[in-house]
C-alpha cells in the first residue's frame, strides 16, 4: 500500500490532483500529448479521471462543475487551478481532519459536508491559500 501521513492519528492518503478548466477539450487534448490515457469520448463531459500508475487519479473539472458546489468560486488571478485531495479513513475523518488543521490555524474554506457525488468533503487552504480536500466516500 501506498505511504499514509498521518494528522493526529488520523491516516490520510493523497489520492486525486484536480485541474479546473475553462476548456475542458483543449485540456484533455494537451494532456493526452504528454501521454496520459484520457478517453477519446470524454472532451464535452463536465468531470474527467484518469488513474495514474501507481493508483494515483488526475482529474479535470469545468468551472461550470465547480461552481455547481462552490458558487462563488472565481478563476485565479496571477496563480494556478489545481487542488490537492486527500482521501480519509471515513466521513468522520473528514469532520476530524478538518477540525484539526482549522484549530490549529489553517484557514477553513468549506466547512465538512455531504457532496451529491457521495463522498463527504471540505477544503482548506495550505499557507499559499491553496485548496486542499479532504474527503471520504459516504458509504
Amino acid at each position: 500500500p501506498p505511504p499514509r501521513s498521518t494528522v493526529e492519528g488520523m491516516k490520510t492518503q493523497l489520492d486525486l490532483i484536480g485541474i479546473v478548466v475553462s476548456d475542458m477539450a483543449a485540456s484533455l487534448a494537451f494532456y493526452r500529448r504528454l501521454g496520459l490515457a484520457v478517453p477519446e469520448g470524454a472532451d464535452s463531459e463536465p468531470h474527467v479521471e484518469v488513474t495514474l500508475p501507481g493508483g494515483l487519479r488526475l482529474a479535470w473539472d469545468t468551472e461550470q462543475t465547480v461552481r455547481s458546489f462552490d458558487p462563488d468560486w472565481q478563476p485565479p488571478s496571477g496563480g494556478f487551478r489545481m487542488g490537492l485531495a486527500f482521501r480519509c479513513e471515513d466521513p468522520g475523518g473528514v469532520d476530524e481532519a478538518y477540525e484539526e488543521l482549522v484549530a490549529a490555524g489553517y484557514e477553513g474554506a468549506k466547512a465538512p459536508w455531504d457532496a451529491f457525488w457521495g463522498q463527504r468533503y471540505a477544503t482548506v487552504h495550505d499557507p499559499d491559500g491553496n485548496p486542499v480536500d479532504l474527503f471520504a466516500p459516504l458509504s
